[in-house]
């Protein structure tokens, strides 16, 4: 049986299940350098996509949707997506972003017959609630599912309360627990245009509230990741939470203003003389993380399920540092973070559904690395040329050089995270390497840049140190390790630690070894290799138009700048 799952709006996606094997999910925005987070513009595309994978679309046995925002009063009632095929547009209707009623079916499927139209042929399709994908991406992606077990789960992004459930694997049935607290996640994007670098002015801010889009009023989708960063600069106030609190209650409401309304009233409480910007926001993650955690153990005592398993998914499971406090609560036995917790994952997440309900709640197989694969120009720039390359030779170059390489192998990681194949490598040994790669890529001095660390020496280094492949939890360097590989650390003597072995990359892995034996430093510095503002580069012409660094390497070949760029 052939699925195929679909995410038309932002963060769009393509995914194939054959028989429960996923074999590709290709986001938009890893397609010819397209800019983050982009929607389908053209279904089209579709067909297109299959066929660079080796499929015709009429081998599909089942189209899903992913769900999407109602167009009613907070988002309720029935959801139509705009869809172009060809030079026609129509209107696609969709299920819903949530359910309405703690009792609601979060599973149910929805039916449509002959509606969604793909070069001129119609096909039935079936679509599944936003958050269900959310959920059995998740799930079904887990150690958990694989062992038949049960587990909690936690979803939490920018349209959605954080909400728990509780899933029943023997019984196929999904336990909606309720919210934690009331605020939707984009509330941490939202008050960062009242505080910090990112503040607008009242004329800014009233026009949003007049537009309502996502990359205005509702606090766009990169801002979030920033402010994570941005927070170490701060010192947490605990005098701020009684404040906070208080303007909570004053302000508390059930719509999508809440937050701004919430965010524009501790702007005016706060003497900006007292406490600054940084304090403010990191207060307020200390505040949220509090809320998460509190919610959880009142939920957890409350219903006090058998199984201490829980998955976290959404946009707001990408916060290493609440994933990490929720997994240091002790209250759960394994904690999981799928390595697409926001939105790259739903086309995944809503085929997941589909499988279930074909199916039951069957294990699937699947893969980090079976995002879009390299493509093969077979254009060399100019001022560029090239050479054989084995991994050994590279962690030599890396060692010697002491340059950054750009790292394009095989086929690209789902998600956000840049895990290896297509990633910009370097020696993490001296701060200056930090502040190169945030200059070349054009990011903020505060944005941190993160470790890849051999597996079994992990926890000599960092604490916790334990196996995290996915790069979504949180990790002190080791007092011993403090000035020997300071380009990974952040500001707060934090990093976002990715462990490697063998089997997860094992080509990452033969670099990283090569490297210890030479540096005596088992870690390499890790960050995406892209355009500032695209997805990852689609091939190596891409890097070398770029032309930032002097060094690609690609499936055994190395690709180096006749003359030499100046890193500063």
């Amino acid at each position: 049986m052939i699925i195929c799952g679909i995410k038309l709006t932002h963060d769009a996606s393509i995914a194939l299940f054959d028989n429960e094997v996923l074999k590709f999910s290709i986001e938009i925005e890893k397609i010819n350098n397209n800019p983050r987070y982009s929607e389908i513009g053209n279904v089209s595309i579709i067909e297109k996509i299959l066929q660079s994978e080796g499929y015709e679309i009429d081998q599909v046995d089942h189209f899903v949707i992913d769900g999407w925002h109602g167009e009613g009063p907070f988002w309720e009632g029935p959801s139509f997506v705009d869809i172009i095929d060809g030079n026609n547009q129509f209107k696609l209707q969709l299920a819903g972003y949530n359910e309405q009623g703690i009792k609601d079916d979060v599973l149910k499927r929805y039916e449509f017959k002959n509606g969604l139209v793909i070069n001129g042929k119609t096909y039935d399709y079936s679509s599944y609630m936003h958050v269900s994908g959310h959920l059995m991406s998740a799930y079904l992606t887990s150690e958990l599912a694989e062992k038949y077990q049960n587990s909690y789960l936690l979803v939490w992004d920018g349209g959605q309360y954080p909400r728990l459930y509780y899933y029943d694997f023997n019984f196929n049935e999904m336990h909606n627990l309720g919210e934690l607290f009331v605020f939707l996640g984009v509330v941490y994007s939202v008050i960062a245009q009242y505080f910090g670098p990112y503040k607008k002015s009242s004329e800014e801010l009233r026009e949003d509230q007049i537009k309502k889009e996502i990359e205005g009023f509702f606090g766009g989708y990169s801002v979030a990741g920033k402010i994570m960063a941005y927070i170490a600069l701060g010192n947490v106030r605990s005098e701020l939470f009684e404040v906070m609190d208080r303007v909570y209650e004053e302000t508390f409401e059930i719509s999508n203003e809440f937050e701004h309304k919430f965010s524009r009233r501790l702007r005016e409480v706060i003497d900006a003389n007292e406490f600054s910007d940084e304090d403010v926001l990191a207060t307020f993650h200390v505040y949220l993380e509090k809320k998460l955690v509190s919610g959880l153990k009142d939920k957890i005592g409350k219903y006090n399920f058998k199984s201490k398993n829980i998955c976290i998914s959404g946009g707001c499971a990408l916060n290493i540092k609440w994933n990490s406090a929720i997994r240091n609560t002790g209250l759960f036995d394994q904690v999981y973070v799928p390595p697409f917790p926001n939105d790259s994952g739903s086309a995944i997440g809503t085929a997941c559904c589909e499988i279930i309900h074909q199916k039951g709640p069957v294990p699937i197989q699947w893969s980090v690395y079976c995002g879009p694969k390299i493509i093969n120009t077979n254009i060399i720039l100019p001022d560029w040329d090239q050479k054989e390359c084995s991994p050994q030779e590279l962690a030599e170059l890396l060692y010697h050089s002491n340059e950054p390489v750009v790292m394009l192998n095989d086929r690209a990681e789902l998600g956000p995270r840049a895990l290896g194949n297509r990633s910009i490598l370097a020696n993490p040994s001296g701060n200056h390497m930090k502040d190169i790669l945030n200059a070349v890529k054009k990011r903020e001095k505060y944005r941190p840049v993160a470790p890849m660390c051999l597996e079994e020496l992990a926890t000599e280094i960092f604490d916790p140190g334990c196996e995290d492949p996915f790069m979504l939890f949180d990790h002190k360097v080791r007092e011993n390790w403090l000035e020997r590989i300071q380009a990974i650390q952040h500001i707060d003597g934090t990093a976002r630690l990715q462990t490697i072995n063998k089997d997860n990359n094992a080509l990452i892995y033969a670099v990283i070894q090569k490297f210890y034996e030479l540096s005596g430093i088992p870690v390499l510095c890790n960050t995406s290799a892209n355009y500032n503002g695209s997805g990852f580069f689609p091939n190596v012409e891409s890097a070398m138009k770029w032309g930032q660094l002097n060094y690609i390497w690609s499936n055994g070949t190395l690709y180096f700048k006749k003359e030499k760029r100046q890193l500063q």
